[in-house]
Formats: structure tokens, sequence, C-alpha cells
């Protein structure tokens, strides 16, 4: 195989199809568009060239690019040799000053979140890559971003400042008395402080009335400290967001009614999300036509409590408050013990999940996030040639898992935890979360419909081959510096997600080698990141087209305009389009998305996912609550670790409404806690302020 230099002065191999690529793009510039006989001719008479070097010398890499231009004016196709010039010239401008193309919110969101001080872009790069080249340029590139925490927070500890690179922590349930109670909000606190969210459990508390050895005679139950968690989440600041806090309950517990009833109350725990344990026997009961029974057995006073409903009354009402209130969120708690690396080991448990239900963690466990932006990977885009670079986004997915144990190194070694017992979970399990954002993007311009059996069938191969390829460069990690502490080869390999989810020789080099991390892959909202690099968010369809802002009134009349989401925008002036109507068939939104479709897709990525995937379902206002009822058993019955529900027009948050005089769509949203506009809208599955890119999924 011929070799060429690199500019940082690499050797290695030679690849015809980056040539043969780097062409092809330069072709869809120009009128004629891709000549896909002359592409392979170039490329061809550039291999035979390195192959017949007379003094054996090694070609740079700009040796090989002005070879192409020589070529390609041989040919006669100067428009093509002009593009591809240009092209040369735009990349070696972005190495000397680096930058993202931003618009004005982008900007702001890159500015107020995740800049440190006045430092320049390329000094941000700097920072978040530790100066390493091959991550640097993953990151320039738009292909891979890691979470928030990281970008806001990596390298700063060096100027003494106490912050976590881990987004979020699941703490340990309190237990069944006052003292471990107001430690788990001790230690919440603590958490907030640094910079991180939490989740808790509280299942373990007993029931509303339950005896009390103390004055009270009975207790006022599991949900009234859900006040002081709330509490506490609101009074710690964090720059630039506020703490995010999940509270979830057991369906069998006694006061699950009360708990899925909470938040229609719009003035009761506003600082969490909250999150319902629903097992398969739940479903089993809802499908049979069962009664419910609820059991709390109160260790102390040896009192046990029991209550009894009837499971489809249960599941209505959970709908029933989903449909108004988009709260409480779903946590299929069987599929979420069961399919993943660890689910034989029986050392191992969950105790919880992260504030955006895309992390199942053991307690005092953290989720280190990152994402590969799946858009970035499509050759020749919005053309009948598009196709899926399986080469180079397994090559990212590695870089991505180096990437994360270094950040998991770093944060180790210089104690980059809230808590010690956080900093020994990390230490003992390694988990990390890489995920994919700019699905609903990629399958655009692969010009493939959101949700048809042909988008369903590309993103099962890529899930697979992320897996995989996750798993190669872990055992391959251990193999160089150790397996994780706690890791045990009976138990791994028994475990049925791996047994799916690797090709033999990838089981082959982890019987060998052992696993690095004991949790791999997740898919977050990627709220703020997403919208930051204009792409659609995490595992998402588009949420509309566009939108209409209104600004303020001059000269009392309203003005409005119209902004497109980014894909569309590209589009729309890439084929001189003017209308939104006239968009090709294979877009679609999540308005006009049918539900179920969306259901199959996070289904087909949990397949692959050894963690879960933050997900929120938009539905239309018309959405009845039995539809919500089948989307939640479609859920569980398709294989989902969990599924939040959002219809448009209801209770909670942003809509995007009518006004009665203009008859066009505007923005009436929620009040953003950051900068005070009535802008924040749901959108990427969570919460965005359009005016200054406020989000409490800023990961």
């Amino acid at each position: 195989m011929q070799q060429i230099i690199k500019r940082d002065g690499r050797t290695v191999e030679f690849d015809i199809k980056r040539i043969e690529n780097a062409i092809k793009k330069s072709m869809m510039e120009t009128d004629k568009g891709i000549d896909e006989k002359l592409a392979k001719s170039v490329s061809n008479k550039i291999k035979a060239k390195l192959e017949s070097n007379h003094d054996k010398r090694l070609y740079t890499l700009e040796e090989v690019q002005d070879l192409v231009e020589q070529i390609l004016m041989k040919s006669n196709r100067f428009d093509v040799a002009k593009k591809y010039i240009l092209y040369r010239e735009k990349r070696n401008n972005l190495r000397k000053s680096p930058s993202w193309e931003m618009a004005d919110l982008q900007s702001a969101i890159l500015d107020n979140k995740y800049k440190y001080k006045n430092e320049d872009f390329n000094s941000f790069l700097n920072r978040i890559s530790n100066n390493n080249e091959e991550f640097k340029k993953a990151i320039l590139n738009k292909k891979f971003l890691p979470a928030g925490r990281i970008l806001a927070g990596r390298g700063t500890n060096k100027e003494g400042h106490k912050i976590t690179l881990s987004n979020c922590f699941v703490l340990k349930h309190p237990e069944d008395n006052l003292e471990s109670i107001f430690d788990t909000a001790k230690e919440m606190a603590r958490t907030y402080s640094w910079g991180g969210g939490v989740g808790i459990d509280i299942s373990g508390l007993r029931p509303c009335n339950a005896k009390v050895n103390n004055s009270a005679k009975q207790t006022t139950g599991a949900i009234s400290f859900m006040d002081l968690y709330s509490m506490t989440t609101g009074l710690i600041g964090q720059h630039n967001r506020r703490g995010a806090l999940m509270i979830s309950m057991d369906c069998h517990h006694p006061d699950i009614l009360d708990f899925i009833q909470l938040k229609t109350d719009l003035d009761k725990i506003t600082k969490a999300n909250i999150s319902v344990k629903l097992t398969d026997d739940f479903f089993n009961a809802v499908l049979n036509d069962k009664m419910w029974k609820m059991k709390f057995v109160v260790n102390d006073t040896g009192e046990v409590i029991t209550r009894e409903a009837k499971a489809n009354d249960i599941l209505h009402l959970f709908a029933k408050c989903n449909w108004g209130y988009a709260e409480p969120g779903a946590l299929f708690w069987d599929r979420i013990a069961n399919w993943n690396l660890l689910s034989e080991d029986e050392e191992f448990s969950y105790d919880g999940v992260n504030p955006c239900a895309e992390e199942p963690l053991p307690p005092y466990g953290s989720c280190n996030l990152s994402s590969i932006n799946l858009s970035e990977f499509v050759i020749n885009p919005f053309t009948d040639k598009a196709y899926f670079d399986f080469d180079k986004f397994n090559e990212t997915v590695k870089l991505a898992v180096r990437y994360m144990n270094d950040i998991l190194d770093e944060a180790i070694e210089f104690n980059m935890y809230p808590l010690e017992k956080q900093r020994q979970m990390t230490k003992d399990y390694r988990q990390i979360g890489i995920g994919a954002m700019g699905i609903a993007d990629m399958l655009i311009k692969l010009k493939i419909r959101y949700g048809s059996k042909e988008s369903l069938n590309i993103c099962d191969k890529i899930g697979f081959e992320m897996i995989n390829s996750a798993l190669q460069e872990s055992a391959l990690l251990a193999k160089e510096t150790g397996t994780y502490p706690k890791y045990n080869k009976e138990t791994i390999l028994k475990s049925k997600f791996l047994q799916y989810n690797a090709y033999p020789e990838t089981i082959k080099i982890i019987k060998e080698y052992g696993l690095k991390n004991s949790q791999l892959l997740t898919l977050a909202p990627t709220g703020s990141i997403s919208t930051m690099l204009g792409i659609s968010g995490g595992i998402e369809p588009i949420y509309n087209y566009s939108y209409t802002r209104k600004t303020e009134s001059i000269h009392d009349e309203d003005i409005y305009y119209k902004v497109y989401t980014p894909i569309v925008e590209e589009y729309m002036k890439k084929f001189n389009i003017i209308n939104e109507e006239d968009l090709p068939k294979y877009f679609t939104n999540a308005m006009l998305l049918n539900p179920f479709e969306r259901i199959d897709m996070q289904s087909i990525w949990q397949t692959h996912i050894d963690a879960s995937i933050s997900s929120t379902l938009n539905l239309p206002l018309a959405t009845s609550v039995s539809q919500v009822e089948a989307l939640y058993i479609y859920g569980w019955e398709k294989g989902l670790k969990g599924m939040t529900i959002y219809r448009d027009g209801c209770k909670r948050g942003g809509i995007l409404s009518t006004d009665d005089n203009k008859n066009i769509n505007i923005i009436k949203g929620s009040k953003c806690p950051e900068c005070g506009k009535e802008e924040t809208i749901k959108s990427n599955g969570c919460e965005l302020c359009l005016n200054c890119g406020f989000s409490p999924c800023s990961i």
C-alpha cells in the first residue's frame, strides 16, 4: 500500500477513496454535476503516479493535491479544477484561522455557555482537545463534539475552579430515615455547585400516613420530600444554566398514583423532571386487564402498606397527565436492567437515571457525554449518489472512545468530582456515553424519509457499526492499560446485548483483552450543542420546517419574520425553493410524522445502545388520551428503555400558536430563566430559548 506524508508530519496509507470524494464534492458545485467516470479516472491516475515513483520518495499531501489540480486541468474540466482549488483555499484558511460558520443564536450559545473568559475560537479548540490534532480536527469539522460540561470546564481546573466534566450523576437513593433524606439533599447541593445534574429514586421512602416512631405519629410520605429536593435544585446556581434534577418512583410503590398526578399543579416541584419505573409485570397486567397491587414494608416498624387499583386505570391516569402536562416520563425498567453489558453481573445494579433519562446509572455513577454528528458523514448529499461513509464514521467512533477515556483519566487524576464516592464509582466502572446527533439531517441528505423502512434499515446498520467499533476500541485500550477495575470476563461475555451487537472478531479481542469501559453508548438530547452546530438534535426528527418570530413593536406595529430550520434553509437555497410546501416528500417533521414510526426509529437505535435514549415524542394538539396510552404500550412492546410525550398545546411549556389578526404561526413561549424573553419553545426534545440559546439540556 502506497504511503503519503500528512501536514503534521505523520506517514499514513494513501486512501484513493478520499481523493475521489474530494473531486466529487467539487463536481457537485458545477453545472454539469458529478461525473463518476472522470472522478475515478483522476483518482486512478494519482494512484498510478504514486506507485510509479522512481526515486522512491514519499509524496506529501500537498503534492498529491497539486497532482489532482494538474490532471483536472488536462481533462478540460476547468470548472471542476476551479472548484477544487477554491475548496483547497477554504480548507487552508480554516487551518490558519479555524472557526465555524455560525448564525447569531449559534454564536451566542458558544460565547455565553462554553468559551472560557474571552478565549478566541482557536484557544477554545486547543483547550477542549488538549492540543491533540486528531481530536481538534474532528471537532473543527463538526464530526465530533464533547458535551457541555467538557466544553465549558476542560482545562479550567488548572486555575483552581471546582468544576466537573460529568454532565450528570445519580445519587444513592435516600434510605427510609430523616438523616439519609437530608444527607441526599446535601450531596445534591454539592453536586450542583460543581455544575453537575442529579437523578435520584425515592421508591425506598415509606408512603404517606405510614407509622413513624416520633412525635408526628404518621409520615407525610415519600412525595413530600420532593419539595426539599426541588428547592435545593433551585437554590444552587450554575453558570449560564440551572440545576437539573430527575426524581423517579417505582410503579409498585403505594404512593404511585399521587406521584403520577403531582405535576398537574404547575406550581409544584418546578425544578425537577419526574419519571415512573414501569415494569414488565405492570404492562402484562394492563394487557390482561388485571388488578395492580402496590406494596411497601416499613423496616423499622414492620408495618405492611398495600393498595390496589386496576392496571388499566393507572395507565390511563398516567397517559392523561402526559396528555395534559407532559409528565411524568416512562422508564421501562426491566428493559433498562436486562439490555446492557452488565446485565449478567449480580454485583451491579442501576439505581436511577440522569435528568434527561438517557443514562441509567448505579449509585454515585456519572455520565460523561459526547456526540457524533451523523450528517457530516454523508457523501454527495441531496443527490441520487448520496451515501454514508462508514469507514470514516467507524474511525470517528474509535477516536471518540479514546477522547472520552482521556477525559475520564483527567477527571479521576485531578479529582474533578463533587463527591469522593462519585470519583470512586467512575474509577471502578469507567462508564462513558458516546451518542449521535444530526440523525434527521443525515436522512434528508440521503433523500430518505425519517420513519420509513429505508430509514430504519440504514440506522440499524449505523447503530451496529457504532457499538461494534466502540467495543473494539475499548478492548484495544484495555490491552494497552488494563480493564476497568470491576471487569468480570464471565458475566460480560454472557451479556445478550454484547452477543447481539458485535462481530465475531470483536468478541474474540474482548475475550483476550477485556474492556476499558462498562458502558459505551447513549443518545442524549444534545439540546444546546446541536443548536450551536445548526443540526437536528439527538434522535429527534425536525420539530418544524420554520417558525415566525415577532420583533418588539415599533411605532405600534409588530414586525414578523420567518426563520427556517438550518437543514431546510440549506436545501431551499441550494435548489432555489421559495415555499416550504415545495420541499420533496422525504422531508418530514415532528408534527407530520406518524408517532408509531417515531417509536420504530427509537426502537432500532435502542437495539444498539447499551445505556438509554433521551427522547420526546412530539404530538399534535388533536391527539387523544387513548392514543397516548396506545403509544406507551407500543413503546414497551418495541423494547424502548424510556419515553416522554409532549403534546403541542399542553399546559406546560411554550407552543407554536396562531396570531388571530395576522393568521401566521408565531412563538408564544414560556419565559426564559436566563434572558427573560418569552421565546422558549420545545425543540430537539428539549426546551430552547430562541433569543439567547438557553436550554436545560445544555449537554
